[in-house]
């Protein structure tokens, strides 16, 4: 791939940026916080890894079925302002669950509850990622997509330790309240920033952009169409591995949940410096890049699940599997960031970003391995089936590889 601006210029020297990705790390932490007590006290309260499936499945299956919609509303309308909307429903829904957990009522109340704020997350990524691209020039723009996932990922090492810790110490509605002040400070931070600095006649054309119009675009953009495609695999079978990590934690190591705690933040460690590496140097090949970090995903949760009872070779693991999940990442979003021109991006990123719908079909289906034979036979089902459709699916479009 050869589409990236000559000269990259770096993104913090944006004060609209700095400010933006200052927000983005406050509501992330507050995310990774959520998904570690909320993924631990499911399983403390059911011990099932089929109702750990069925929880993540609530997170994220809204974005499967509303993220086109969300692209629709980020090219449409003002992204500051509809922003500053999800991010209040946020807060309440988030006080809500923190009621929900501390009166331990039902599993589905807290379920419902989820949903929710899964339906009104499923607009804001969508939204804050196609807001970047106005925030910064298109020199800054590969500089401000490394950074902002570099918070994110610094959000996912420092969020899920610092739960882990708080879980031995006070109780899990308490800790949620403290989550709640994360999208509290986002939404100051956001007051801060300018609005969508646009002119008129580009908000009109991307108004008149349909559905079926965005759909032809990305058929007659192969690149982008390979990118889409070859996410599949890793996002059905290999990313899962988040959900299923109490249960490796405890029947594979051993480990209270301070050490799944710890787990996850060794994972972003290694997700940080895939970023690093990216904001330092993108590849020229970014397709081969791109299919080749996806297999050693796979190869690296097999590796994980075979030597698990290694507590140190586990970890090492563990920072490779954060490493090879994220340099995937990264990349296909600064492919498509750049690639796509700016009438699409909303809807474009928008179909991008379903790819999160795929794993909570990933986690019913690991859960259900999980739950018929045991955690061993999940992890290496996870990566195994990574490595393989990914095969599947580049022998099928090879334009990636060649890009």
């Amino acid at each position: 791939m050869n589409d990236y601006p000559a000269q990259q210029q770096f993104a913090l020297k944006s004060p609209p940026f700095r400010r933006f990705l200052y927000g983005s790390f406050f509501v992330r932490c507050s995310d990774w916080m959520d998904l570690t007590i909320l993924n631990w006290i499911v399983y403390e309260w059911t011990h099932s890894p089929l109702s750990l499936g069925i929880l993540n499945a609530c997170r994220l299956i809204p974005v499967f079925l509303f993220s086109l919609y969300a692209g629709g509303v980020a090219d449409k309308y003002n992204r500051r302002q509809s922003l500053l909307v999800i991010y209040s429903g946020m807060l309440v829904s988030t006080l809500f669950i923190a009621f929900i957990i501390g009166e331990q009522a039902s599993f589905i109340l807290l379920l419902s509850a989820i949903t929710v704020r899964s339906v009104l997350m499923s607009f804001e990524v969508p939204i804050r990622n196609a807001w970047l691209a106005d925030l910064v020039p298109g020199s800054m723009l590969g500089s401000a997509i490394t950074l902002q996932t570099t918070s994110i990922n610094v959000a996912r090492m420092v969020g899920p330790a610092f739960a882990g810790v708080l879980l031995g110490y006070f109780a899990a509605s308490n800790i949620m309240l403290w989550v709640s002040a994360g999208t509290l400070l986002v939404i100051f931070t956001l007051l801060t920033v300018p609005g969508d600095q646009e002119n008129t006649e580009q908000g009109k054309k991307r108004e008149s952009k349909s559905i079926k119009d965005t759909i032809q675009y990305i058929i007659g953009q192969p690149g982008i169409l390979a990118v889409l495609l070859v996410a599949i695999a890793p996002m059905i079978f290999g990313f899962p591995y988040t959900t299923m990590l109490p249960i490796f934690s405890k029947e594979l190591m051993n480990l209270g949940s301070a050490g799944f705690g710890f787990l996850l933040s060794i994972s972003s460690l290694g997700a940080i410096t895939a970023t690093g590496l990216l904001a330092f140097r993108q590849p020229v090949m970014g397709g081969r890049w791109l299919i080749v970090s996806t297999l050693a995903f796979g190869t690296s949760l097999v590796l994980f699940t075979t030597f698990s009872g290694f507590y140190l070779a586990s970890a090492g693991l563990m920072f490779l599997i954060g490493f090879t999940s994220q340099y995937y990442r990264t990349l296909s979003r600064i492919m498509i960031q750049i690639k796509v021109d700016g009438e699409y991006r909303g809807r474009v990123l928008s179909i991008a970003l379903m790819d999160r719908g795929y794993i909570p079909l990933g986690s019913l289906f690991i859960g259900w391995i999980a739950s018929s034979f045991d955690a061993y036979v999940a992890g290496l089902s996870m990566g195994l089936g990574t490595i393989l459709f990914t095969i599947l699916i580049v022998r099928s479009n090879r334009y990636l590889w060649k890009e």
